[in-house]
């Protein structure tokens, strides 16, 4: 039975562990999902030649890039520990802490993405797979960007991106790995198979932005703005955590593909804040560049209905890159501060991004 359309009713979005991942247990469903895009770009070269106005053909001389990008509803940690990044929670506190983007450093063969599509009409959550499921998979994807939206009056968000190296599509319940063997450019052969989609591992359905809390206060006396205490503070309107992970493609001779994609160091992450000002302090920009600039520390507090915490951001070995202000006739006055600071190793506990959360279910069973 053909389809007339299709709607996010009848998808679902699951990663694996590792490109050769074949079994239900090595891959997990991306929860909270809001949107989903793939593209890819195939670039040729013209061949041309004295004595003829048209080209003579066209050669592809570098692999295709594959791009993805969805956007999910923030909530306890699941999903981030699912595509890879360190979680600190109660089950892996004994581990310590550690940089948010540790897992992203190793040097693997990526993951795979696949976006699933069952019958018109039905519900993908539920459903075992059968004739009338289609299967879209990204093989060997690399995260280049993770991204978390805090704003007034908008649920809290998280946007990430992907470069992967094939895209292909299955049909019934005989789902090809989309993913290729980096070193010679040949697929992977064999099928994979997914668990069947449900509402998700998380304990929350989605956090709220009055539940939200950005503690900047470590850099009261070097702003120009009063950020002294809650009564008095600027009053924040939205925040934007951006982990940029750019990749370059590693090519040789004799293979069509890339057999690497190395993170490019080093890695900055920014911190944008938009505030509604309501008092300055006594302040002077030579004054704060005159004296020494220590790091600080600035936390994102996400917490749930109960009051728990579900999510924490930390940012470490933070500086303050700039302090905008902006007014005009009909708006409230207002201040933009941005904050950046670089990520350290995988054992480096002082500079870069970490993350807690509140979710404890386990990930990749096997």
């Amino acid at each position: 039975m053909s389809r007339n359309r299709v709607i996010y009713q009848s998808e679902a979005l699951y990663v694996s562990k590792e490109a050769h991942s074949d079994t239900a247990v090595l891959h997990e469903q991306i929860e909270r999902v809001q949107s989903a895009n793939y593209s890819f770009n195939i670039s040729r070269q013209d061949i041309n030649q004295y004595g003829h106005l048209a080209k003579l053909g066209s050669l592809i001389l570098e692999a295709p890039t594959v791009s993805a990008d969805f956007t999910y509803l923030a909530t306890d940690g699941f999903n981030e520990r699912a595509l890879g990044f360190y979680v600190q929670t109660s089950i892996s506190g004994a581990s310590g802490e550690a940089s948010f983007a540790s897992g992203q450093m190793i040097e693997t063969s990526g993951r795979n993405l696949f976006i699933t599509t069952v019958g018109e009409g039905l519900d993908n959550t539920g459903v075992a797979f059968g004739v009338n499921t289609d299967v879209i998979g990204i093989g060997n994807a690399y995260l280049t960007d993770y991204t978390l939206d805090l704003a007034v009056g908008s649920l809290p968000t998280v946007s990430v991106s992907y470069e992967g190296a094939n895209i292909n599509v299955s049909a019934g319940t005989s789902i090809i790995n989309p993913a290729v063997k980096q070193d010679t450019g040949l697929p992977i052969s064999g099928e994979v198979l997914l668990p069947t989609a449900t509402s998700g591992e998380s304990n929350e359905i989605a956090l709220r932005p009055g539940d939200v809390t950005v503690d900047i206060s470590n850099f009261d006396g070097i702003t120009l703005s009063d950020l002294s205490g809650a009564a008095e503070a600027i009053h924040i309107q939205s925040a934007s955590l951006s982990l940029p992970m750019s990749r370059t493609p590693l090519q040789r001779l004799g293979t069509k593909f890339s057999y690497a994609r190395s993170i490019d160091f080093p890695v900055a992450a920014t911190l944008s804040i938009n505030a509604i000002l309501n008092e300055t302090q006594v302040n002077s920009l030579s004054d704060v560049i005159s004296t020494e600039d220590d790091p600080k520390t600035v936390t994102l507090t996400l917490k749930n209905p109960a009051g728990g915490n579900a999510l924490v951001y930390t940012m470490k070995g933070c500086n303050l890159v700039s302090e905008s202000f902006s007014s005009s006739i009909g708006s409230n006055k207002s201040v933009d501060l941005t904050f950046e600071t670089q990520i350290g190793g995988p054992s480096d506990t002082l500079n870069g991004v970490f993350v807690s959360g509140a979710n404890i279910s386990e990930v990749f069973t096997a």
